[in-house]
């Protein structure tokens, strides 16, 4: 297990070190961020001084070496328009990313899970075809659509739910949290509803079709003659190994959640970090898209390096082949 991790650690570190080159340099290829910094009736003198302060007289490969360099050091550059380091700026607004990404997830795995066992245990019922129905409703309907119908219905006929804004916060560790009062609840229900509507029908689905697989296999009918309880059966045999496979879905889900919410919270006005990389890409402010895109790739080689950890756990036979 140890010489595993050690290995996933430095595979790891090498995507990292990849990425940082893709991104740095792709997105010095796309535009020139002084022609929006810079006003348009500046002299030749006044974009040069803007160029070298920003360090953009230099060769792009000395560019990159200090960027590494401080990237190192936890500084990933200070943003042309808001003049502040790039990555305090982004952890600023993550909390609001994260709280809406763990509730789109727990809402898919609460509802998609329970929905897909059901359907895929009584395939011939009419509820199961109603529940399939739905999960294509989910698949087919377009996030920024379904948006604006749950404002229409729930905030503006009915009344009972904010469209916008975060809601009231309490400070943990200097970071505003929303989850904590009822008032921050009233304000992350409805956008995370509409980001969990695709990945509800997702895990259904995959849930579904896991217990169709699993039901069939001799196990399953040893255990069945062995008399045991079906709700044990389900809910240790069935159940687990269908969970092998949800565990990767659900874990890579999580992270284009938080990478992908910028939809959702453009729609909810909702201050998390998709609506600043949104402004930032706008304005063509470099430091804050790479240190925003590396802090994703990070987000996601941490959520594969646990969900391998999680599929080990779950399935022996990955231990056993990782052994041998």
């Amino acid at each position: 297990m140890t010489v595993w991790l050690i290995r996933r650690l430095l595979q790891a570190a090498t995507i990292l070190l990849l990425m940082t080159l893709i991104v740095f340099f792709g997105l010095h290829v796309i535009g020139n961020p002084i022609d929006i910094l810079v006003a348009e009736d500046a002299t030749q003198a006044e974009r040069a001084r803007m160029i070298a302060s920003l360090g953009l007289d230099q060769p792009l490969w000395i560019q990159y070496c200090v960027f590494l360099a401080n990237a190192l050091q936890g500084d990933l550059g200070q943003s042309y328009v808001y003049n502040m380091p790039a990555l305090p700026l982004i952890l600023q607004r993550l909390p609001a990313t994260f709280e809406l990404a763990f509730a789109a997830t727990g809402l898919a795995i609460l509802i998609g899970i329970p929905l897909g066992l059901l359907a895929g245990l009584y395939p011939d019922r009419w509820f199961a075809r109603m529940i399939m129905g739905g999960s294509i409703i989910g698949f087919s309907l377009p996030t920024f659509w379904v948006g604006l119908l749950l404002i229409m219905i729930f905030s503006v006929s009915l009344g009972w739910l904010p469209s916008t804004g975060r809601g009231e916060t309490v400070s943990i560790m200097g970071y505003g949290w929303s989850f904590l009062t009822l008032d921050g609840w009233r304000h992350l229900l409805l956008p995370a509803l509409n980001l969990a509507l695709f990945k509800v029908a997702l895990v259904l689905r995959l849930t579904r079709a896991g217990v169709r697989e699993v039901l069939p296999q001799d196990y399953i009918r040893f255990a069945r003659a062995n008399g045991i309880a079906p709700k044990r059966i389900i809910g240790i045999h069935v159940l687990k190994n269908t969970l092998i496979p949800l565990v990767t879905v659900i874990g890579l889900e999580f992270g284009s959640t938080i990478a992908f919410a910028v939809v959702t919270e453009s729609i909810f006005a909702w201050p998390g970090a998709g609506k600043l990389i949104i402004d930032s890409i706008n304005a063509l402010d470099r430091p804050v898209i790479v240190a925003y895109l590396m802090i994703v790739v990070c987000l996601f080689v941490m959520i594969n390096l646990c969900v391998d950890i999680l599929y080990r756990l779950l399935d022996p036979r990955v231990r056993l082949e990782a052994g041998a």
